[in-house]
Order: C-alpha cells, then sequence, then structure tokens
C-alpha cells in the first residue's frame, strides 16, 4: 500500500495538457549550446635528460643528449563563450595560462587557432578572438545584478574534451566570497552539475543569456558534488570592455585598505551583524581621503547595494568602473553618514625606475622599483604600500641565496628608511661592514643580516 500523503500537504497534478508533456529546455539548448566552445591550450614543457649534468656523459654523448630532449608538448582542455558575433570568447585564465597555442573549436566542428586579447590571473578570465566566416553564434550578457537564489539555471561546457554538455539546477547563493579560487571576490553558486571540463563555459539563465562563466567546483574527489561557482556576468561585461579598449584590465584606485568587520569590532561600533568593510587605513590626497573616509570607518552600502565584506566592495568597485562616482553608506563614530567617491585609475607616481642591482652585496641579481599604487595593483599588494618593491631575483644570485623573492617590499637598511630605488641602490653599495635589512612580505615583517 502506497504512503499517505501528510495532511496539509499541497495537492500533486498529473499534467494536464500535452504542452505541459512537453515542456523542455531543449529550445535554450538550441539558442545558445552553439555559442559554446571548445578551448584547447598546448604548451611545451622542457625535458630534461637523466643523465644532465653527468660529467661522463656529457663529455662523450653532450650534443646528442641535447638533441634528445626535445620538449613534451602539454594539453589542457576547457570551455568558453562566443560572446560577440565578431569571434570574441570569454574563458578561464587558468584554462589558457601559460600556453603556447590557443585552438577553439566550434560545436559544428569548425576549428581555429585564437588569439589572446587579454588574459588576468586575479580575476580569472580571458579574452580571445578567433578570425573567419563571421557572424559566429554568440550569447548575450544578462544583468547578474538581477539573479536570485532560485533561479533556474543552465551550464553548458566541454568536459573532458568528450563533446558538449548540460546540465541544470538553480542558483544555490549568491556574493559567495573567500572560496581561494580569483580575487573576483564574488561568485555565483549553482547545483547545476559542473566539471573540471566546464572551467569557462556558460551558466545561462532562462532566456539563453549569459548570466556567469563557470569557474571552480567544490569537490572533495575531483567530480562534481553540487556545488559550483560562477564569475559574475557584470565582472564578464567590463573584462570584455577592457578587452575591446585593447589595454589592461584596470580595478579602480580608491586609495584604502579594508579589512573584514569582526564581531569585537561590530559590538563596538554599534552593528547588529558584523558585516561591511572596515577602513583600515586611508593614503593622503587619494580619492577615499578626499571623498572623506577615515580609519575606523564601516562601509555599509555601495550604490545601494549591501557590502557584506571588503571583497564584495571590490567586486562592486570593479564592475561600477573607472571613471564613475558612487555613493558609499557609511558608519562614521557611531553616524551613518553618505558619501561621494571618485573612481579614478591608479596612479604611476612617483614612476617606476626599475634597478637591477650589481656588486658584491646581498641584493646583487635582484630587480628593484618604487613602489606606485598602479605597481601595487598590478602585484596584488595593498594599494597604499610606498616604498622600494623587489620585481625580479635572479635564481643564480646573492639576492636569491639570500632569501630576497619577489614582490618584498624593502622598508629600510641599516637603520634608513628605504625611499626609492636609486637612494636603495647608493645605500647598498656604500656597505661595506654589513647589511641588517627590514622588509615586509604577505603583512610580515622580517629581518636579516648578512656580514
Amino acid at each position: 500500500m502506497a504512503p499517505a500523503a501528510p495532511v496539509g500537504a499541497p495537492a500533486k497534478e498529473v499534467p494536464s495538457s500535452s504542452a505541459e508533456i512537453k515542456l523542455s529546455f531543449a529550445p535554450l539548448v538550441k539558442k545558445s549550446a552553439s555559442a559554446v566552445v571548445n578551448v584547447y591550450a598546448a604548451r611545451a614543457v622542457p625535458q630534461r635528460s637523466p643523465f644532465a649534468g653527468d660529467p661522463f656523459f656529457e663529455q662523450f654523448f653532450g650534443r646528442r643528449l641535447q638533441q634528445q630532449q626535445r620538449p613534451r608538448m602539454q594539453a589542457s582542455l576547457g570551455s568558453g563563450v562566443i560572446v560577440e558575433s565578431s569571434g570574441l570568447i570569454v574563458t578561464n585564465n587558468h584554462v589558457i595560462d601559460g600556453a603556447d597555442e590557443v585552438k577553439v573549436a566550434l560545436s559544428d566542428g569548425r576549428e581555429f587557432t585564437s588569439k589572446v586579447l587579454l588574459k588576468d590571473d586575479r580575476a580569472d578570465l580571458a579574452v580571445l578572438k578567433i578570425e573567419g566566416d563571421a557572424p559566429f553564434p554568440a550569447i548575450g550578457l544578462a544583468d547578474s545584478d538581477a539573479l536570485e537564489i532560485g533561479d533556474l539555471v543552465l551550464a553548458i561546457g566541454n568536459p573532458f574534451g568528450i563533446g558538449q554538455t548540460v546540465t541544470n539546477g538553480i542558483v544555490s547563493a549568491l556574493a559567495r566570497t573567500h572560496i581561494g579560487v580569483s580575487d573576483a571576490g564574488y561568485f555565483i553558486q549553482t547545483d547545476a552539475a559542473i566539471n573540471p571540463g566546464n572551467s569557462g563555459g556558460a551558466l545561462i539563465d532562462m532566456r539563453g543569456e549569459l548570466i556567469g562563466v563557470n569557474t571552480a567546483i567544490f569537490s572533495r574527489s575531483g567530480g562534481s558534488n553540487g556545488i559550483g561557482f560562477a564569475i559574475p556576468s557584470n565582472m564578464v561585461r567590463v573584462f570584455i570592455e577592457a578587452a575591446r579598449k585593447g589595454g589592461r584590465f584596470e580595478r579602480p584606485y580608491i586609495g584604502a585598505g579594508f579589512t573584514p568587520v569582526s564581531p569585537d569590532v561590530a559590538a563596538a561600533v554599534g552593528l547588529d551583524l558584523p558585516r561591511g568593510a572596515l577602513v583600515q587605513d586611508v593614503a593622503p590626497k587619494g580619492p577615499a581621503a578626499e571623498a572623506g573616509l577615515k580609519p575606523g570607518d564601516v562601509v555599509l552600502a555601495i550604490d545601494g547595494f549591501t557590502v557584506g565584506d571588503p571583497d564584495v566592495l571590490g567586486y562592486r568597485l570593479a564592475t561600477s568602473g573607472i571613471g564613475r562616482t558612487v555613493g558609499l553608506e557609511v558608519l562614521s563614530g557611531g553616524n551613518r553618514e553618505n558619501l561621494s567617491l571618485a573612481l579614478t585609475a591608479a596612479p604611476e607616481e612617483p614612476p617606476r625606475d626599475l634597478r637591477r642591482l650589481e656588486g658584491e652585496t646581498p641584493f646583487a641579481g635582484a630587480t628593484i622599483a618604487n613602489l606606485s599604487p598602479r605597481l601595487a595593483d598590478e602585484l596584488d599588494l595593498p594599494p597604499t604600500k610606498t616604498g622600494v618593491v623587489v620585481m625580479e631575483v635572479d635564481p643564480r644570485s646573492f639576492a636569491a641565496r639570500f632569501g630576497l623573492k619577489p614582490k618584498d617590499i624593502i622598508v629600510g637598511l641599516n637603520g634608513e628608511a628605504a625611499v626609492s630605488s636609486q637612494a636603495f641602490e647608493r645605500m647598498a653599495e656604500a656597505t661595506r661592514r654589513g647589511w641588517r635589512y627590514e622588509i615586509e612580505r604577505d603583512g610580515k615583517r622580517l629581518t636579516q643580516t648578512v656580514r
């Protein structure tokens, strides 16, 4: 006997018409799937003979060993989405990172060699361009801010190179942060099955428009566990616009550093919940200072969108774009204020003045530069940091031997502050008896003494 339905449960009905029986995602798939492509990235990996470095074998077989050490081709497969009929394609940066050649295969079997117009490892996005008999099938971009939890979505991609696949699900969450994928900091979460080869593929809504680029999964086995993440289409839109302009993807510079609001801080400033972005420091004469932001203020909203943490604030700033003025709701000294913040490009002031250090010093073999807001953005360093930064380190140099690494900020030498690359070069060369220097790495101060 079948179990009885719970009392009060809504009655279920069988389809009452042939139209209801035939409800299907097929029209959406037919409309959108042809714009989802396979991305094939190939890179040459140098091969090293097991006898390399052996004096005997190198003496007698040196040339032959070098000839036999041909590079091995390593390939990776992923997905991409044609977003313009002219052949503009968006995918994940990690799909094509380090590739010597990137090919694109369309669903109809055509294959093209593509050109990389723009890529950014922090945003984990890349824009490719193919040339051919246009127009190509393309998917329009939706407004991802209109998305709601529970909306139906389809994930389309080419996992494992076996051919195109389509899965359906719902939007499980919005504004997911701290998932450790990229600095985009704001992801759409879906339960539509996403597998590794779906990276760069399309997440579409029920109108067949792109609402996100599938980027990552949460998995302990390597397969889909029903928790997938996609970069929202509004972030994709500003990235594509940067590619059209032929420049780099720039995030607005506001001249302030932020940290999450802890429960203790929330209680101290009068917030019911720990939310918002706490201002840590403000650069003098920067846009944040001009707007009136001060250390200790808490940014609660931007242009009416709630700010849950600094990652959400960073996403909203990035998608607003350089040249705009945004409105901030700020908690300052117990009072709520509305401020206007101008979004500008990060200035390169002072000029970077690259210098390669030489001589018999622990810094020989390092290339240093003046740290500006623009260079800090390129290196993913805090925007308010100043001083001298290490750009490159020769692996066979004194600098490498004594532990210097790229992105280290040199604070001072023998008690004297490092104010510029030129001044530091003079300081290093003038020292003869010993070097006691201080660097900042990943927010920590380290001191080294070399005699």
